[in-house]
């Protein structure tokens, strides 16, 4: 398969099923080393001008050290793949080879690393992060998603690129 960059305006891509229902794999490190984990949070728009996506992660997530070192990062979006990502977001990259045990196979766009099988991959430029307040969340918000007061980081990134897979 081969990946075809492609203009954002050409996308026809649903965020709420492609980001909520299908998953995305959050892809961060370099040639090297790199770590990926499924999320379910997060969005795609507008804002100071630019074409951004926003993601969530927790501080404990492995994944978070590659992108506060790197400052970029990949979205991979999947036709299928549901049970590869089931894995990637349940195993930790710090404890195995959780990649190369789920089958799926990195490369690199734009020398960012991303997924083979994705049938849309956008490359990323953080450019604002901050940690969520809980005394800015409602209680019964803070109560279901925050026993462990694992408070997410939220990452907005400004597109690169976006890239789309061509059998």
């Amino acid at each position: 398969m081969v990946f075809q960059k492609v203009k954002l305006t050409d996308l026809s891509l649903n965020p709420f099923g492609a980001i909520g229902e299908d998953w995305m794999l959050v892809t961060a490190g370099d040639e090297q080393k790199a770590n990926t984990m499924t999320a379910s949070w997060g969005g795609l728009g507008v804002l100071w001008g630019e074409d951004v996506a926003f993601v969530f992660i927790r501080p404990q997530r492995y994944t978070k050290e590659f992108m506060d070192a790197k400052g970029c990062f990949s979205l991979s979006f999947f036709d299928g793949y549901k049970q590869e990502m089931g894995l990637l977001g349940s195993v930790s990259g710090r404890d195995r080879d959780k990649i190369t045990e789920s089958g799926l196979h990195l490369t690199m766009l734009d020398n960012v690393p991303a997924f083979e099988e994705a049938r849309l991959v956008l490359v990323l430029d953080t450019v604002y992060t901050d940690e969520i307040k809980p005394e800015k969340l409602p209680p019964e918000m803070v109560a279901k998603w925050y026993q462990n007061k694992d408070f997410h980081t939220v990452y907005v990134a400004r597109i690169r690129a976006a890239y789309c897979c061509e059998d």
